[in-house]
């Protein structure tokens, strides 16, 4: 029996939960309809585009890109903050309709979602996508996308297609018309960066990453490029993951500065607030950290990372971001900071730990002074315990991007 598996993408996701919320507290404009984003803070205008509307891709706009750019785009431009804890709701609201239809789903990330429906025809498919995504608009009032293909990545360029409010199919022997002409850079994994490199050799199209010989693009990009060769020419073999099954393969978070940092101290700050906000998420998880990345942007945009495997796997915030810091010292050249973010890999169970005489001796007052830390902001909120560096300090005791859950990203076995 054919593998039948649907891709469903919530359109501009926060922008649209944002809307939605506005509509049902009292105001009457729907900030899907004006050019309007989602994004760092309103009044000062720092931070980011988080989210777009639709109507302000036509000042190019772009996700990621500070407000003070989109702004000088669109000096009309509508901000709203982001509202993380109405989009976790909006998106477990979602996925209680999608279990209505398959049992068997994995969750990309806090809008999207790949479902299982082998169950089904191809024909049966396009009928059930179609109910799906209505019943999403009209029980929650926002749009999604629907990709089907026989498999995951299919399935997700699918849903890439035209927006909002659509379903598209993408099957093996629709690639070359429907794929193959699309720009190089909207291949699934195929960043920016690489897009330049292809371009220079010529690579424009999709279709021109598929028919390039796959030693060539190896010996340029290594293994990476044998697997955007496969890639365009549909070929993956990834399966759907049910929620819960699905090991937490690593966390991160970051944070866009409201302005550029010059100072080690106020840097080291800010890794600090970042890690008070993502160290807990992990012992929660019951998770020790092995290798500890940290990540910069300066005001040019230009990024840096680096990364560390420390001798034993912790869950202590103050040695995980002691060797943040150590890692930001390490490869600072001194210029203006704009962006940082931490970043763990090489997670471990908590329960399984292999014992060494050499273990940290400050290891175990550490765990203890952390339980109690968590106890008490659990109890009484977070802002009732903060640490002493935060005082006076323009540096927020916690801060860093969307608090959602870690979802694994698509595997490939190729």
């Amino acid at each position: 029996m054919e593998n039948i598996i649907f891709h469903v993408d919530v359109n501009s996701a926060y922008l649209s939960w944002n809307a939605i919320w506005d509509l049902q507290h009292g105001k009457t404009l729907d900030l899907r309809t004006v050019p309007s984003i989602v994004g760092g803070d309103p009044e000062s205008r720092h931070g980011i585009v988080l989210a777009k509307s639709i109507p302000s891709k036509k000042y190019g706009i772009k996700t990621g890109e500070t407000l003070f750019s989109a702004l000088m785009k669109c000096p009309e431009l509508k901000i709203v903050p982001p509202r993380y804890s109405v989009y976790l709701k909006a998106s477990d609201a979602m996925v209680e309709i999608l279990r209505e239809y398959s049992p068997l789903i994995e969750r990309y990330s806090i809008d999207e979602c790949f479902m299982d429906m082998s169950h089904l025809t191809r024909e049966s498919a396009v009928e059930a996508a179609l109910s799906l995504k209505n019943r999403i608009h009209e029980e929650l009032g926002f749009t999604v996308n629907v990709g089907i293909s026989t498999g995951k990545l299919l399935a997700k360029m699918a849903s890439d297609f035209r927006k909002p409010d659509q379903v598209h199919t993408l099957y093996q022997e629709e690639v070359p018309k429907k794929m193959w002409p699309l720009p190089v850079q909207d291949m699934f994994m195929v960043g920016s960066r690489t897009t330049e490199k292809l371009k220079k050799m010529n690579i424009t199209t999709i279709g021109d990453l598929a028919k390039a010989d796959p030693r060539f693009l190896h010996e340029k990009f290594k293994k990476y490029g044998y697997m955007i060769s496969c890639y365009a020419r549909g070929i993956d073999s990834s399966t759907v993951k049910n929620e819960g099954t699905v090991d937490m393969k690593g966390m991160g978070n970051s944070t866009t500065l409201p302005f550029d940092f010059t100072d080690r101290i106020s840097c080291h700050n800010v890794l600090l607030s970042i890690g008070e906000t993502l160290v807990p998420r992990l012992r929660e998880a019951g998770k020790l950290v092995k290798t500890v990345s940290i990540h910069i942007r300066s005001s040019d945009f230009t990024s840096f990372s680096m990364q560390k495997t420390l001798p034993f796997a912790s869950d202590s915030t103050s040695l995980l971001m002691a060797a943040a810091c150590e890692l930001f010292d390490e490869i600072w050249n001194e210029e203006p900071v704009r962006h940082l973010g931490i970043s763990f890999s090489q997670l471990k169970e908590k329960d399984i730990q292999q014992l060494s005489f050499f273990k940290d001796s400050r290891a175990e007052k550490m765990n203890r002074m952390d339980q109690v830390i968590d106890m008490v902001r659990k109890n009484f909120g977070d802002d009732s315990l903060i640490r002493a560096t935060f005082i006076n300090s323009p540096v927020k005791a916690f801060s860093g991007g969307v608090v959602e859950k870690d979802y694994i990203f698509m595997n490939s076995h190729l």
